[in-house]
């Protein structure tokens, strides 16, 4: 076993790899940017290696610098988590030239699996069901049409480099083909550094199941699948093992299909076989087809260990050492189920996208296993994916489990960024999802109502107003209110409200013309002759009140500057992000709906329309730009 590994990766990866370390007896070595240099994995390795700027190109992807800070530390091998490095094969060649370890699979097996199409040829050959479509090396936009048409409608468009969404899209009319294939081969090329795509057969209700796989490099057992259906842009949002309608006899083919899949390329360490599954009459063993490898471990790994009681950075370290597989497929077994929920600071009513902020409070509840990078006073960078945290819960059925997770995501309190945790919750009391009839497409269907904004329950925007009259602190609460005002009016940005204290933990609140009673007893907070679960925090970001729907309330600054009217003449930056493209000029006439200009985050493209008619009056950045949300981009003024 290694006495010492350097962790090339941040975030909740490289803490969730320091925690099995710790366990194991293993020293950690942290790399870390310029813009983690505070970051949680940093304080918990016992070593830390600073590589460059934020940039990733500057850091976790600088290969070299990685083996050195290994050679240097005297670290014997490097564990990649996910992302950055984790599936480049030269990377691995370079780790071993350096007489290092590298925890994860051969070069050879990331090569035969790294490309989309080269991996369905192997598959095929291996036995492994694939999806009909075109996997070929011609490119040229005419050929994939045709291809697309002989395929028939609707098809997918996928980058063969590709993951995460980047480079996929559905096209259901030939007529949007040609628009659909240059979007996809822009983000991929800058994405992946390669443009080529592959064109496959849109199944109608899929559903996304993975099978967890574990090799030593000759051998290989199936840890049982992952159903990862619960999708936003082909972007995972909650996972849960075992799938929910899997047959004892589907699993066992699936299985199989899995192993064979790993034993054909020799495979070693984690891995996973994602299939694509027809969902639209049960899950049958004829219904599924092979999409991808992922030669690494997965972020949703945790519902796996949970279900199995398998440690699996534990059996990477082990394996890598030069160990056989610690368990035969006979030996492993399901116990229960498990679902993980992905915890992101994202603007979801703003079409997801992806926020920043300082984390002014953060709390997660007890009984839930946490993954996460980040502590309470930690920034969310836009250099980086902006996940906070993936909340994992477990249960002897799934929905024990699922009560379980809606349970833990309303007592998770966040502050000091947007994020997308009452959607999770929506999510959680979805019936579909409830009663297990999941497929890719749930999401879409029921976005709105998944989305929409629900106004806070008055009762507990009332608790907020109490929070920002000062009547929460632990001093006042209790009783003593004597140099409070009987009766004032507290603001906040975005209204105001009258209170009026009545005695010892007890005022009347005011909000919109309807009042309410509250007050503090019993160590609880009781509104309306109602008991509360609420909690009132305050942090430097405002006033929360957890528990529920969160309300959040910010104090009026009195010196913030009115920008309603920039707020309608001016097109913000929506996110962080790179001005991939600009497509107007300052004098140019543009209808409601025109492209206005592109901006990338996270290494997706998002267009910026204009919202009405009128004249281009400025232009006020350029391809290239690098801006923060709310920056001003384009200016319009209407028609003269």
């Amino acid at each position: 076993m290694f006495h010492k590994i350097l962790i090339a990766n941040r975030g909740e990866i490289a803490c969730r790899v320091i925690d099995s370390c710790r366990r194991m007896g293993v020293a950690t070595v942290a790399v870390y940017s310029d813009a983690d240099r505070a970051a949680r994995h940093v304080a918990m390795a016992d070593e830390a290696v600073h590589l460059g700027g934020p940039s990733p190109a500057d850091s976790y992807l600088h290969g070299d610098a990685i083996i050195k800070a290994a050679k240097a530390t005297g670290a014997q091998a490097i564990h990649p988590g996910y992302g950055f490095l984790s599936e480049n094969p030269d990377f691995v060649d370079a780790v071993e030239d350096a007489g290092l370890v590298f925890i994860g699979p051969s070069a050879r097996a990331i090569r035969a699996m790294g490309l989309k199409d080269a991996a369905k040829a192997l598959m095929e050959t291996a036995g492994v069901p694939v999806v009909p479509g075109y996997h070929g090396a011609e490119q040229d936009p005419l050929h994939l049409a045709q291809m697309a048409g002989q395929i028939g409608y609707p098809v997918l468009i996928k980058a063969v480099a590709g993951g995460g969404g980047k480079g996929m899209r559905r096209v259901d009319d030939p007529k949007d083909f040609a628009d659909a294939l240059a979007s996809a081969q822009s983000e991929a090329r800058n994405a992946f550094g390669n443009p080529d795509v592959l064109i496959e057969k849109y199944i109608l209700r899929p559903r996304h199941i993975e099978l967890q796989i574990f090799g030593d490099g000759h051998r290989a057992v199936h840890l049982f699948e992952r159903d990862c259906s619960l999708q936003r842009r082909h972007q995972k949002v909650i996972e849960e093992a075992p799938a929910p309608g899997m047959t004892p006899e589907m699993r066992k083919v699936m299985g199989a299909s899995a192993v064979r899949a790993a034993e054909a390329i020799g495979y070693k360490g984690a891995g996973t076989i994602e299939f694509i599954v027809d969902g639209s009459d049960g899950l049958r063993p004829d219904g599924f087809w092979f999409m991808e490898m992922n030669t690494r471990l997965q972020v949703e790994h945790p519902v796996t260990e949970a279900i199995t009681g398998v440690d699996l950075v534990e059996w990477q370290l082990r394996v890598a050492s030069g160990e056989p597989l610690p368990a035969k497929q006979e030996e492993l077994s399901i116990t229960g189920h498990a679902f993980e929920a992905r915890l992101y600071a994202e603007d979801v009513p703003a079409g997801f996208l992806p926020a920043t902020g300082r984390l002014a409070h953060l709390r997660f509840p007890e009984g839930v296993r946490i993954e996460t990078g980040v502590r309470q006073g930690d920034s969310i960078s836009p250099w980086y994916d902006p996940m906070i945290a993936k909340i994992v819960t477990h249960g002897p059925t799934r929905a024990v489990a699922l009560r379980a997770l809606e349970a833990g995501l309303v007592d998770t309190e966040v502050a000091g960024s947007v994020t997308n945790l009452d959607f999770l919750i929506a999510l959680t009391r979805h019936d579909g999802f409830a009663s297990g009839e999941v497929d890719t497409g749930l999401i879409e269907r029921d976005l709105d109502a998944l989305v929409t904004a629900a106004e806070p329950d008055p009762r507990t925007r009332a608790l907020g107003v109490v929070g920002l009259s000062g009547l929460a602190d632990p001093a006042v609460k209790g009783g003593m209110t004597l140099w409070q005002p009987l009766r004032r009016t507290v603001t906040w940005d975005g209204g105001e409200a009258v209170i009026e204290v009545h005695g010892p933990g007890a005022a009347r609140v005011t909000v919109d013309e309807t009042a309410h009673e509250v007050r503090w007893q019993g160590d609880r907070w009781w509104v309306d002759g109602s008991l509360r679960r609420n909690r009132i925090v305050t942090h430097d970001a405002g006033i929360s009140v957890f528990g529920g729907r969160t309300v959040h309330l910010t104090p009026l600054d009195p010196l913030a500057r009115d920008s309603a009217a920039a707020g309608v003449e001016v097109t913000l930056a929506p996110m962080p992000g790179l001005v991939k493209s600009v497509h107007v000029q300052a004098g140019q006439t543009v209808k409601a709906g025109d492209r206005l200009a592109v901006l990338e985050a996270m290494k997706m493209e998002h267009s910026l329309t204009a919202w009405r008619d009128g004249v281009i009056a400025e232009v006020m950045t350029q391809a290239g730009d690098q801006v923060e949300a709310g920056a001003p981009l384009i200016r319009l003024e209407e028609e003269a």
